[in-house]
């Protein structure tokens, strides 16, 4: 089976076997569900995560660990530092540059030495746990909604190591997504244009 094969049947499975991470939203759901639903209806965070599965394969070894522990561990920080009432004004201006920066780095495949690479993640990763953290103390059940939150981030950083580890096995799926990485990047710059338009 091809690898984008087994990518996509992996999406359709997930899916399949979870649609209410789908539709939560609309159902208005305030608990796990909303919470595991929310990654998957905003296209920055989605993308975000996707990239940092991929940026972490792309680096290798303890990487493919490392990096999506510390995003996790990181929005974790963020979320607790809205609830707790800090305000960070730029928020949303850092999950933009999360989404292009994340994408240069797939399409130029620049192996970032561990350290900085988790240091970067980490300060982004802020930045998207700040943006839900914000709205946690507005939901019926928000521990339920943050680890709903952690298990959709966590499905969608396996998914990006997932894709990054098959699209490495020829030369021309590791082109692909380069390319990938450069539309990623695209679309952080349009989500910066529209902040100051």
């Amino acid at each position: 089976m091809k690898p984008i094969n087994k990518v996509f049947y992996l999406f359709s499975f997930l899916f399949l076997a979870f649609p209410n991470l789908v539709f939560a939203h609309a159902h208005g759901g305030h608990g796990l569900s909303s919470g595991m639903a929310h990654p998957f209806s905003g296209i920055d965070h989605l993308l975000a995560m996707v990239a940092v599965g991929i940026i972490s394969t792309q680096i290798g070894g303890k990487a493919i660990w490392k990096l999506p522990i510390a995003f996790v561990a990181f929005m974790v920080v963020g979320g607790l530092i809205a609830m707790g009432g800090f305000m960070i004004p730029i928020t949303e201006l850092g999950i933009a540059f999360s989404v292009l920066l994340f994408g240069v780095f797939i399409a130029f495949s620049k192996k970032l030495s561990l350290n900085w690479a988790i240091l970067c993640i980490a300060l982004f990763a802020m930045f998207h746990g700040h943006a839900h953290g914000e709205e946690m103390p507005l939901i019926a059940s928000p521990l339920l909604y943050a680890l709903g939150f952690i298990v959709s981030t966590t499905v969608l950083h396996i998914s990006g190591v997932l894709i990054g580890h098959y699209a490495s096995k020829t030369e021309l799926t590791s082109e692909l997504l380069r390319y990938t990485g450069a539309g990623i990047g695209v679309i952080g710059l349009f989500f910066l244009f529209n902040l100051f338009s």
